[in-house]
């Protein structure tokens, strides 16, 4: 069996590391703690695979936080700033961190028309940014098993607000596998392995790669 030749990776339709930007706004302790849609747990772990699939596949990375500088609010939760490393983060006054120069500029310096959105909560500090960028002609993709809001009812809205305004819902597994889309391309297997098991993916999947290998 062969596979096809590999698709020109910036213009492909669907996710590749070189056509997409990951953006990750307040996975802080308060935000964090707020979550009522999810089993915050489940909801560390899924946007942690996040984070380690976006440093694995190489995406550039655009991580905001809001009032940390003011003393207000605290830096994100020890999983994000362990998978994250080095990434800087861009701090804002603002609930909508579109409107924030410096993110906005970060965005723009990607050179990546999709973007991957991620943020606490759903109803606000991602429904807002995400309907900014599709006005401004992004694609924007939301991994819905790794995003939250104060309560059910509240994280459904938003994103259906965001569906209808032309924004695509994806889940963790899916993004995973759209960035891999074929075992040929060997050097990222090992991460792709790595992160099913992390996130707790691996049920019902048989993988014959050894990892020993």
């Amino acid at each position: 069996m062969s596979s096809e030749p590999i698709r020109d990776p910036k213009d492909d339709h669907l996710l590749t590391p070189q056509n997409a930007a990951f953006v990750i706004i307040d996975y802080q302790p308060v935000q964090v703690n707020s979550i009522a849609s999810m089993d915050r747990q489940l909801l560390l772990n899924n946007i942690v695979g996040c984070a380690r699939a976006a440093v694995a596949y190489g995406l550039p990375i655009v991580h905001s936080t809001v009032n940390v500088e003011t003393g207000l609010n605290k830096p994100p939760v020890p999983q994000i700033r362990k998978a994250l490393g080095d990434y800087p983060t861009y701090d804002r006054t603002t609930i909508n961190s579109w409107e924030d120069v410096e993110f906005r500029k970060a965005v723009e310096a990607t050179g990546r028309r999709k973007l991957i959105m991620t943020a606490l909560w759903t109803e606000a500090c991602l429904t807002f940014p995400a309907l900014d960028a599709l006005r401004e002609g992004y694609e924007v993709y939301v991994p819905v098993d790794a995003v939250g809001g104060t309560s059910l009812a509240a994280h459904d809205a938003a994103l259906r607000r965001i569906e209808q305004a032309g924004g695509k819902m994806i889940s963790v597994p899916q993004l995973f596998c759209e960035l891999q889309r074929d075992w040929r391309r060997a050097e990222t297997v090992p991460a792709f392995i790595d992160l099913f098991i992390e996130t707790g993916g691996t049920a019902g999947i048989q993988f014959s790669y050894d990892r020993s290998e």
